[in-house]
């Protein structure tokens, strides 16, 4: 397939693709059996990236990042690709289910709650006939030991799955996907909120309001205790240095 265009927000990369052509992407890779990492960017994730060069470099390491975020999706039109449109990570993750149960190709689920693994897992076997769930699995919410995880690599390469959603939340996630490309044969795609999403343990944003860019405060009501820090440290900074970038890059175009 064509390499996509990509743009740099605030030095991370983001690529302008579309649900149907990273579904395809990713497909692809399983049925060669590839070890690959998706991520879906989001605010957090670029300015966890612009605080961080070494979640930066694993980020713009990617084999496809996807602009998961409204803020992201209108700062790319605003960069030259008018017609990008938003590659949401829980709706990424239904578009690949559906396409590897037609495919045939085994599917796997690591990390979240393990109310939530086993909950995405069951909702998306009855929702797509034929999915293969050959792997669910949620570690313990502690770095596992060289020794477990050695026996995680084993086990998910052992049960024939080619492609792993991941869901361990930002930058945690994104760091195990780069440290296990290459262990684990499989196209690893971290989803974070996508488990609790599909597992019904949390609500999703109504779909105006993911459109108007607002999907940020409908989770801080549902999680306040746990969300706010992020969104009071991240949001301001992010539109204050997008805005900058913009600006300097009109100017440069002048």
């Amino acid at each position: 397939m064509p390499q996509v265009q990509h743009r740099y927000i605030l030095g991370m990369r983001v690529d302008a693709t579309s649900y149907a052509w990273a579904t395809k992407q990713i497909i692809d890779w399983a049925e060669a059996r590839e070890s690959r990492y998706v991520c879906a960017a989001n605010v957090h994730m670029v300015m966890e990236a612009y605080d961080s060069p070494d979640f930066r470099a694993i980020v713009n390491a990617a084999d496809l990042v996807t602009p998961d975020g409204m803020p992201l999706v209108w700062t790319l039109r605003r960069m030259g690709i008018p017609k990008q449109e938003r590659v949401y990570g829980p709706t990424l993750t239904l578009w690949v289910a559906q396409e590897a149960a037609r495919c045939g190709i085994p599917v796997g689920f690591y990390g979240g709650h393990p109310e939530a693994t086993q909950g995405i897992s069951e909702n998306l076997s009855r929702r797509f006939s034929g999915l293969q769930v050959s792997y669910c699995y949620s570690p313990p919410f502690r770095p596992l030991t060289p020794e477990e995880d050695k026996k995680v690599v084993e086990a998910i390469n052992a049960s024939g799955t080619r492609i792993l959603f991941v869901g361990l939340g930002c930058p945690k996630q994104e760091y195990w996907m780069a440290a296990h490309k290459g262990q684990i044969q499989a196209v690893m795609v971290g989803v974070g909120a996508a488990f609790d999403f599909h597992a019904g343990r949390i609500r999703q944003a109504p779909f105006w309001l993911q459109q108007m860019g607002l999907e940020w405060f409908f989770r801080l009501l549902m999680e306040p205790r746990r969300l706010w820090r992020r969104y009071v440290r991240h949001n301001p900074r992010f539109v204050v240095l997008v805005g900058r970038q913009l600006l300097k890059q009109k100017g440069h175009a002048l």
